[in-house]
């Protein structure tokens, strides 16, 4: 009996089958819970159905880095301290703010580098503003907390400091112009906040996000190998979503992503159109890592 060597080709698909198999294997993960310090807040719902939109202020979705004042402290939404340089912090009010550290539109990544440094520079943060839309414990609706959140930024006076934008629309089809406009000018989308809500944390309708793609995290499992052109690089990702829901992740890559793929265990965006019956994303195209701040 004459025992052959497979070839090249059929010895990485062998392998390439095998990694898949034992992704499968892998038992599900789910995401990393918070930490215990992890401040309660106010999440999005999307906006699906009839809504009445004339009841909501709304405002543009930043893409930024969450986080909270206690009037004393600026921390990440996981609860993790922001390393601010001191005059950044020493500008802020006594009260209580939520809100997002900004850069400008399209520029996340640089936001993510300069906020996540352990020794903050002060030439990179002199770019980065504290763009606030909640009080939070705050009394009253959400109007009546607009009103009061305008006149603590006014009274901080530092341009580190600024209050979100918050505007009316009187329809679907008004809102929907609003939402072109902002994407067309490098955007994400549009954040919905009902007018006459009490403040409140959790997920809610009382806070509603607008986007021409829906985004969504999950947990990297494996690295698929890839082949023809992407011989050498990863492929695609085997990532599973909260709901355990396991699909790849192929597109949306740059080949330096691809040589230095997001490592296992890892959290990454993606965007999708849809889901399928079974819960799998449509047309999902990986976004970035998404970074545990």
């Amino acid at each position: 009996m004459v025992l052959t060597t497979p070839s090249l080709p059929s010895r990485r698909a062998w392998l390439r089958d095998a990694l898949l198999v034992l992704a499968l294997a892998v038992p599900a993960s789910g995401f990393a819970a918070p930490g215990p310090d992890a401040p309660p807040l106010l999440l999005a719902e999307v906006l699906r159905g009839d809504v009445d939109v004339s009841r909501y202020w709304v405002s543009e979705k930043l893409d930024g880095a969450r986080a909270l004042w206690d009037g004393h402290s600026l921390r990440f939404r996981s609860g993790r301290p922001v390393n601010a340089p001191a005059w950044f912090v020493a500008g802020l009010p006594a009260e209580a703010l939520d809100g997002e550290l900004w850069i400008a539109r399209g520029r996340f990544e640089a936001l993510s580098g300069i906020v996540r440094r352990r020794q903050p520079r002060d030439e990179d943060w002199r770019q980065v503003k504290f763009m606030v839309f909640e009080l939070p414990d705050g009394a009253g609706s959400f109007s009546e907390r607009i009103d009061r959140l305008r006149a603590i930024v006014g009274r901080a006076d530092v341009p580190w400091l600024q209050a979100v934008e918050q505007f009316r629309v009187a329809d679907r089809a008004a809102l929907q112009a609003k939402l072109d406009e902002v994407v067309a000018g490098g955007g994400e989308g549009l954040m919905l906040h009902r007018a006459d809500a009490p403040y409140l944390t959790g997920r809610s309708d009382a806070l509603l996000k607008l986007k021409p793609l829906l985004d969504a995290e999950a947990t990297v499992i494996a690295h698929l190998p890839g082949r023809g052109r992407l011989e050498g690089m990863m492929g695609a990702l085997l990532v599973e979503t909260a709901q355990g829901v396991r699909f790849q992740l192929g597109t949306g890559f740059s080949d330096a992503q691809r040589r230095d793929p997001p490592p296992v265990g890892s959290q990454v965006t993606f965007l999708y159109r849809d889901l399928t019956r079974d819960g799998v994303p449509r047309f999902a195209s990986y976004l970035r890592r998404r970074e545990n701040f």
